[in-house]
């Protein structure tokens, strides 16, 4: 097969592949939390439990990936060293998924279930992750051809995890609840998520084509203290990893479960509220996602910022001013629209930091003469990841300090009554919507103030630290292009 026929191929099922992954990442890692509040009556002693296993498979989950990532480049079979792993993580990812959302346990027999489940989720999706994303090398030596497959797989894997994060509420909370209560509709959609995955990375495993030389191709050993040296040894990617960690950890507070729980608290038991809330919430991050690449080109990347903390600054403002108001549509509306706002502005930080992150290579030839791409291009999941960690601590510490567990033990109560057949559905919403009538203003505020005001502060910290310690913009980045290539000529 010619390269340009293979290409084209490619340029189909290998983005395809990723969609139904996406959404079993998004239950997972996005839903899981908010799934053990409603479905289990949970001690202070039990959710610290909880989140310490969290915390610590999740940073487990980032410094497997280099182990995970030496593994595969020394996996040789006759199908190739990435698609053996993608057929043994998927499979592995979804028993464990299921395992996850269709425990019945309680109490700390509970806990030690959580966090065996937790670690082997841990280890499993790593092996089909590193091995999907490493095999765009494979794929093509043409710095085009990677981009768009880089940019297709990233839109497919937005689509998926927006339907998730779509549809998952709205089947699991209120009066479109699959079976009638959370434990059986999160059970159903894990089972659901769980064939999804493994069909639609079908497209990837039998109808992508590598290279046949990549295919066979071995990479060098890549130790700790490689990627340790490479970090602390670049400037540029040192503060740049700082940065992006401070503002990827502001940006995900409202997906990690606070926002769905403020909004139940405030507006109602239905999960359509928060599926609306979030789906409108995401809806310009589509726009940068395919314009980026034009605004770009007209607008230097400092100055884009300036821009997008002023959105982003409005729509926190405005987000805040709607704590002052009683809990109505106009309300709703005012906070769902504010946020998207807020979160275009966090959006488009996101894109100029993965910008950030790659120019770094250059830099790194240009003061050390080797580029380490590889351990560049880590950095970003991996910073990724820890945030995730820290995102879970911060979103735990704060149900705790606010009480949160009073009330989702009680709607826990609820709907594990419904799951057993001791009350009907009816029953179930009209008790918990009697306790949530109860919530106090210092839980709701609470969470409000650390969905808002938190998210705000962090990123306003990211912005400040990046125009002035990230040094690498658009004419010192050329110049050092400039330099490089005139050391190649001369060589």
């Amino acid at each position: 097969m010619d390269e340009q026929k293979r290409n084209k191929i490619n340029l189909w099922m290998f983005p395809l592949g990723t969609v139904g992954r996406d959404m079993m990442y998004s239950l997972f890692n996005s839903f899981l939390l908010t799934y053990v509040l409603f479905t289990r009556n949970l001690t202070a002693a039990q959710l610290s439990a909880v989140t310490a296993i969290m915390v610590a498979a999740r940073v487990f989950y980032a410094l497997n990936d280099p182990i995970m990532g030496n593994i595969i480049e020394r996996t040789r079979t006759r199908y190739g060293k990435f698609k053996p792993w993608l057929v043994i993580g998927i499979l592995f990812s979804s028993v464990v998924i299921y395992a996850a959302f269709s425990s019945r346990l309680q109490g700390w027999s509970f806990i030690l279930f959580f966090g065996i489940i937790y670690f082997m989720y841990s280890i499993a999706y790593t092996m089909h992750d590193i091995s999907y994303w490493g095999m765009i090398a494979a794929l093509s030596s043409n710095a085009d051809t990677r981009n768009q497959l880089t940019s297709r797989a990233t839109l497919f894997a937005g689509v998926g995890g927006t339907l998730a994060s779509m549809l998952i509420p709205m089947f699991t909370t209120g009066s479109m609840t699959l079976g009638g209560n959370a434990a059986t509709a999160y059970s159903r959609i894990a089972l659901v998520c769980c064939l999804i995955g493994p069909a639609f990375l079908c497209f990837t495993i039998f109808g992508v084509r590598e290279r046949k030389q990549a295919m066979t191709q071995q990479a060098p050993s890549i130790g700790l203290k490689k990627v340790l040296s490479t970090i602390t040894g670049n400037r540029e990617l040192m503060w740049i990893a700082i940065i992006f960690l401070i503002q990827q950890i502001g940006n995900n507070m409202v997906i990690s479960g606070l926002g769905s729980t403020y909004i139940y608290f405030d507006f109602g038991y239905s999960g359509g509220l928060y599926s609306l809330f979030n789906t409108i919430g995401v809806l310009a991050t589509a726009f940068m996602m395919m314009f980026y690449p034009a605004i770009s080109r007209k607008i230097r990347r400092k100055k884009l910022m300036s821009i997008m903390m002023t959105v982003s600054t409005a729509g926190y403002a405005v987000m805040l001013l709607t704590g002052l108001m009683p809990a109505n549509n106009a309300k709703f509306w005012l906070l769902t629209l504010s946020y998207m706002a807020a979160n275009f502005g966090q959006y488009s930080f996101y894109l100029i930091m993965m910008i950030s992150i790659i120019n770094t290579v250059e830099y790194n030839e240009y003061i050390h003469g080797v580029r380490d791409e590889a351990i560049i291009a880590s950095l970003r999941p991996f910073l990724t990841k820890l945030a995730s960690a820290l995102v879970i601590a911060l979103t735990s510490l704060t149900y705790i300090i606010c009480g949160v567990t009073s009330t989702t033990n009680q709607i826990s109560s609820f709907e594990n009554a419904a799951a057993s057949g001791l009350i009907t559905e009816s029953e179930k919403l009209a008790g918990i919507e009697q306790v949530i009538s109860g919530v106090g203003s210092r839980q709701i505020n609470g969470l409000f103030l650390c969905m808002t005001l938190l998210p705000f502060v962090l990123m306003f910290i990211s912005f400040v630290l990046y125009q002035k310690k990230y040094t690498l913009d658009e004419p010192e980045y050329e110049r050092i292009c400039a330099e490089l290539a005139a050391r190649e000529a001369k060589a």
